[in-house]
């Protein structure tokens, strides 16, 4: 009979897999080693072991203790299926960027989730990094993973992951791409390959909004450089320990939309269906790709699944939000399709200035066309009100006749996004579109602006 043990015993040995549609246009022989294949569905469950394993030889987790960590959700998973195991506790420290999938598989195999606000500084007392720091302090029999400094991390891709590739491509590997977060994949396994055939090139994957890349090519932390993004599992406002940068040949970073685009394409066209930093990872390959040969082996590492991002990059509503969802965009009616069942907000000549603020503020919009039992009259924006509120401090209580602007033009739904962008000035804010029922919709500045790619 052939089993494991325990569900521990079924992490390594994942697959190597050729790619095709998506990544066109490479001249080399390209393949993934897919990670989603351990049992926690991530690269992160052969760090999680190597990690506890190394704590518990040298007494820094002793039996019964809590296991606390910083995690972007998939070390958290990893770490949750040993402690299952094991007999410990464990507390998981996640940023608000991750997805709600991430949080929920966390709790479902036992973890203790606290969420911290992703937009705040490292030392903030606030942020993930902090958090777990002072939950490890004052927490008795506790230990504080820290996965970014954890030298086990990085030891981890050495011993495993480094090996299975080098003896999957029976030694003929020539690059290895991998996103780089924590740094543990991609410098351990940078330091195996290295070790075999020094002529092997590691590149990394970074975002926008990340250190690395510039840190990298000059040596400055540029703190300028630091701002929130979307991308989950790659890039860092630090420096880890984790991040051998002598090992790692060059950088090339990826926005938030092509590694949400790419994400999907993967799926769609491989039929593999893996996470974030996969499509990061691929869309970084393509920009690399003048450095590939015919000959060469290139091998990039997809790190987790996508079941963990349903609700995000394979959601076309989340998608679509975010500018990320590629639709051809030309006419007025495209721009409103989404609002079509919402009925408009209006005010009327006798209501008051301040039913006006309050359907502002209630509906978070910025103008309301006005009406009167003939039709459209006029219109009120915030610049209308605010300059009525200077001039006379008791106008909330006028009638919106007395301050309204100018009625917003009426286009049909077949105009161009030109035509309609044209018929916007400093005095006038929005544009009503006729729905050819009986009803309008209104498109803004700020709609223009969401549509453009």
């Amino acid at each position: 009979m052939q089993y494991s043990e325990n569900i521990l015993g079924t992490i390594g040995g994942t697959p190597l897999v050729k790619l095709n549609k998506v990544v066109a246009g490479v001249d080399a022989l390209v393949l993934a080693k897919v990670e989603t294949f351990n049992p926690g569905n991530s690269v992160k469950d052969r760090m999680a072991v190597k990690m506890i394993e190394d704590a518990e030889a040298d007494g820094r987790l002793k039996p019964g203790g809590t296991i606390i960590e910083g995690t972007s959700g998939n070390t958290g998973m990893g770490l949750a299926l040993v402690a299952i195991i094991k007999g410990y506790k464990l507390i998981c420290v996640i940023s608000d960027k991750q997805s709600k999938e991430k949080m929920d598989i966390l709790r479902a195999v036992g973890a203790k989730v606290i969420v911290c606000p992703t937009d705040v500084e490292p030392t903030d007392s606030r942020s993930y990094y902090s958090v777990s720091k002072r939950l490890a302090a004052e927490t008795p029999n506790s230990w504080y993973v820290n996965q970014y400094d954890n030298l086990s991390n990085s030891l981890a891709h050495y011993e495993q992951t480094g090996p299975e590739i080098w003896k999957q491509t029976d030694g003929k590997i020539t690059h290895f791409v991998s996103g780089v977060g924590t740094g543990g994949t991609i410098s351990g396994v940078g330091k195996y390959l290295k070790e075999q055939n020094p002529n092997i090139k590691i590149w990394g994957i970074d975002t926008y909004g990340s250190v690395f890349k510039k840190y990298h090519e000059t040596g400055i932390f540029d703190e300028n450089e630091i701002y929130s993004y979307i991308t989950e599992g790659i890039g860092e406002d630090i420096l880890p320990k984790n991040v051998d940068f002598s090992l790692i040949d060059g950088f090339t970073k990826v926005t938030d939309k092509d590694a949400a685009v790419y994400t999907r394409k993967i799926a769609l066209e491989e039929g593999i269906f893996v996470g974030n930093s996969a499509g990061a990872a691929i869309k970084g390959l393509l920009q690399l790709k003048e450095h590939f040969k015919p000959e060469d082996v290139v091998v990039v590492l997809f790190h987790d699944s996508g079941s963990r991002y349903v609700g995000k990059m394979f959601n076309d509503e989340w998608m679509r939000e975010r500018g990320f969802l590629d639709e051809q965009i030309t006419k007025a009616e495209d721009i409103i399709k989404d609002n079509l069942s919402r009925p408009l907000i209006v005010v009327r000549t006798e209501e008051l200035v301040s039913h006006a603020i309050e359907r502002m503020r209630k509906h978070n919009i910025s103008q309301i066309p006005v009406i009167d039992i003939t039709g459209f009259v006029g219109s009120v924006d915030e610049s209308d009100l605010f300059r009525s509120y200077v001039n006379d401090k008791n106008s909330v209580e006028k009638p919106i006749r007395e301050i309204m602007g100018k009625s917003y033009p009426i286009v049909k739904l077949g105009t161009t996004i030109e035509d309609v962008s044209k018929l916007f000035s400093r005095e006038n804010e929005a544009v009503l579109v006729d729905l050819e029922n009986g009803h309008h919709q209104i498109i803004t500045k700020s709609d223009i602006i969401g549509s453009i790619k």
